[in-house]
């Protein structure tokens, strides 16, 4: 194709009625057009939409605006935050919030589907599992976030991205995070020169806005500023956890609580052993292995490993009532290749007893983990999943080496989003 032909095709526009027929991973729903799947945001299945064509670089698909709801269904409400209402132009719609205009039962209907599609194109398993609302969870789901992180513009507004831009669109209420976020958001202030603003509400009642600078050059390394460590106390239950005030935690206000005893109730007593070589991978600080240290008590052997230096030093401190746990910095991939090649006998032997608890990030544990820890053969597995395609890729991951999918537990630990959380037990 010549090339000024390639840019007007680059350039075209089309606006074309739509009909959605289904949800798609990631919060976009599936249309059609002449044939083509179309992914579109902010609407639903059952709707007729006009939308703007925005990307036709895939053969196989194309992405669209929603411009125009015409035919709404019946699940359809106002938007719980105005900033990402229809009514606004598309790049001028807050991200964040991609599942604020669908009723909340409905939300956790679609969440299912994703989940289960994901497992059965994936991992070739039906489920019936269901999404369950965390307890005290408002009407609307709103109020949860106790972290939240807003962009700065160039000219020191603030507020979150436009969806799928990184266009700031300037903040004025934030309807997802509890009161006490709300209240402590610097509303009407400027932060010229800074990357983003993190704004954190501890369950003691603390609360901080912590202002990011950008990354700076130097030489040819570009590199983020560093910042003097912060302590933080965070209560689950009876149990208090020390963190860093930029470390991760649990988002949702009931997270910590919701997953603790999830995982508790994942674990088969009778395929537990205290004593074993029991494993925490991408343990944070602490929180769910103190949740096996709370359900089987003062006995408990267990290894905590994260890559975060500043998490590990606050997981030693966290679970130091626990003789037997221990904390480890180290990339969960190269400790559990290692253990899989230089343990000796008897660490294979109670590597076999171990229960292993594994919390990855979005991108999901993978295959070199995945493998590592079967050939060490462990009784069990408990996986905590935030994504449900990165779950199923490994659940099937996890059956080819002989581990099935036991039981299963979704979580709608994030509201008016497209984000599911899981907890899934393999076994062999």
């Amino acid at each position: 194709m010549p090339q000024n032909d390639q840019a007007r095709d680059v350039q075209r526009v089309d606006v074309v009625d739509l009909d959605i027929t289904n949800v798609a991973h990631g919060g976009v729903f599936v249309a059609r057009h002449e044939g083509r799947v179309v992914f579109v945001p902010d609407t639903m299945p059952g709707e007729r939409i006009r939308a703007r064509i925005t990307d036709r670089k895939h053969d196989s698909f194309w992405r669209a605006e929603t411009l125009e709801v015409i035919e709404a269904a019946p699940e359809r409400q106002e938007h719980v935050w105005s900033a990402a209402s229809i009514e606004r132009a598309p790049d001028a719609r807050a991200g964040g919030a991609e599942f604020g205009h669908i009723r909340l039962p409905y939300q956790r209907e679609l969440k299912r589907q994703v989940l289960v599609d994901a497992l059965q194109r994936m991992a070739k398993l039906e489920s019936d599992v269901t999404v369950e609302p965390v307890d005290d969870e408002t009407a609307d789901g709103t109020g949860w976030r106790t972290r939240v992180r807003l962009q700065v513009a160039r000219d020191g507004e603030f507020g979150p991205y436009a969806a799928r831009t990184h266009n700031v669109v300037p903040a004025t209420d934030l309807p997802l995070a509890t009161a006490l976020v709300g209240e402590t958001v610097p509303f009407g202030q400027t932060f010229p020169g800074a990357e983003s603003i993190d704004v954190i509400a501890t369950s003691t009642g603390a609360a901080h806005v912590l202002v990011n600078e950008p990354p700076v050059k130097r030489g040819k390394r570009t590199v983020r500023p560093r910042h003097r460590p912060m302590p933080i106390r965070e209560v689950v239950g009876d149990r208090e956890f020390q963190l860093d005030v930029r470390g991760f935690w649990q988002v949702h206000r009931r997270a910590a609580a919701t997953l603790t005893e999830a995982v508790q109730s994942a674990v088969d007593e009778a395929l537990f052993d205290p004593r074993a070589a029991n494993l925490d991978l991408y343990g944070g600080v602490g929180l769910l292995a103190a949740a096996l240290g709370d359900r089987f008590g003062s006995t408990l052997r267990i290894t905590s490993v994260e890559s975060d230096e500043a998490a590990t030093d606050n997981a030693a401190e966290n679970l130091a009532e626990w003789l037997g746990a221990s904390a480890v910095t180290d990339r969960v991939e190269r400790f559990v290749t290692r253990l899989a090649a230089d343990s000796s006998a008897t660490d294979r032997s109670r590597l076999r007893a171990a229960t292993v608890v594994l919390d990855p990030p979005r991108s999901g544990a993978g295959r070199p983990v995945v493998d590592a820890l079967a050939s060490l053969e462990p009784a069990q597995i408990v996986y905590v999943a935030c994504d449900p395609v990165a779950l199923a890729r490994d659940v099937a991951l996890f059956a080819e080496r002989g581990y099935g999918l036991r039981t299963l537990r979704a979580f709608d630990l994030f509201p008016n989003t497209h984000h599911v959380e899981a907890v899934a037990t393999l076994t062999r």
